[in-house]
């Protein structure tokens, strides 16, 4: 259709789907997770071939195990939920192809022997080669918007000796400490597509972080909008994702001013008010904002 588009040929936009039968209650049943399984492995073997490329291992000579059964096993177990690597890979013995496949133990030590570094900028070559392949795409077209968000691991139970600014606390005020990884991520009509992912570590900047992913972001596509959580509500990176020409999307946290404003709008029964504000950054320099009030729609 973009080929026709470029060509002025004219060409439906909404081509016709053979929809089932409404009267085949089958068809309207909803897969089960085999079905949704057996779909992603149609997937994964195609995204394979893309990908694995882009990694590897820091293995010596004489290894009997294929690279890439490593690679299998990892997507396999990334595919279903709560699945540790030990009961994975006996699982994976019996629904790969591959002659030999790893151990769960020699699984974890490989993975466990790349540095962060190493991952990412595998991972960053991987997304690259998926782009490559979405470059032709409509959907790809439609890119632009990224969002950048603060993930946390499962509580950590462990012993933390040496990892306490790796594993540092929850974003819940209590005792519990977890990994906390960083994402970059198209969304909007885009593939929705994570870009990059970085981990969290004790002392680090929430700008640090923003700067980072929107480095790897904009190398990777064309960055129009940023849009991140109220926890990234800072003057300086709001300022500093100016400065590089995009525009953003953040929730204001609710300070003495905004709760008054948002009281009054209540009173007058407004759903939506708009005003420009100017935030300090320090040594007499402001950052000129956009401030938009919106009524939540069970107020």
């Amino acid at each position: 259709m973009i080929k026709a588009q470029n060509a002025d040929v004219a060409v439906p936009r909404d081509p016709e789907r053979n929809l089932p039968d409404r009267g085949d209650a089958a068809a309207e049943s909803v897969p089960n997770e085999q079905a949704i399984l057996d779909k992603a492995g149609t997937i994964t073997m195609h995204v394979s071939h893309v990908v694995f490329p882009a990694f590897s291992l820091n293995r010596g000579e004489g290894c009997e195990i294929p690279e890439n059964a490593y690679w299998g096993l990892q997507t396999y177990l990334g595919l279903r939920e709560n699945l540790a690597a030990n009961e994975g890979a006996r699982s994976f013995i019996h629904e790969s192809t591959r002659d030999r496949t790893p151990l769960g133990h020699g699984h974890r030590d490989q993975i466990r022997d790349l540095s962060i570094e190493q991952m990412r900028e595998m991972y960053r070559q991987a997304v690259r080669q998926l782009i490559n392949e979405l470059a032709e795409t409509e959907e790809f077209f439609r890119a632009g918007i990224v969002a950048i968000d603060i993930t946390e691991a499962d509580p950590f139970t462990g012993d933390r000796t040496g990892h306490e600014d790796e594993i540092i606390g929850t974003k819940e005020k209590n005792n519990e400490y977890a990994y906390q990884w960083a994402t970059v991520q198209l969304v909007g009509n885009a593939v929705p597509l994570v870009l990059d992912a970085r981990p969290v570590r004790k002392g680090e900047s929430r700008k640090e972080i923003v700067e980072d992913l929107l480095d790897s972001a904009e190398d990777l596509v064309h960055v129009d909008n940023v849009l991140m959580d109220r926890e990234f509500d800072s003057q300086h990176i709001l300022e500093m994702i100016s400065q590089r020409g995009l525009s953003y999307v953040v929730p204001k946290r609710m300070q003495t001013s905004e709760k008054a404003q948002a009281n009054r709008l209540l009173q007058r029964d407004q759903d939506r008010y708009e005003t420009d504000r100017k935030l300090h950054l320090g040594k007499n320099e402001w950052h000129e904002t956009t401030l938009i009030y919106r009524r939540k729609d069970d107020v």
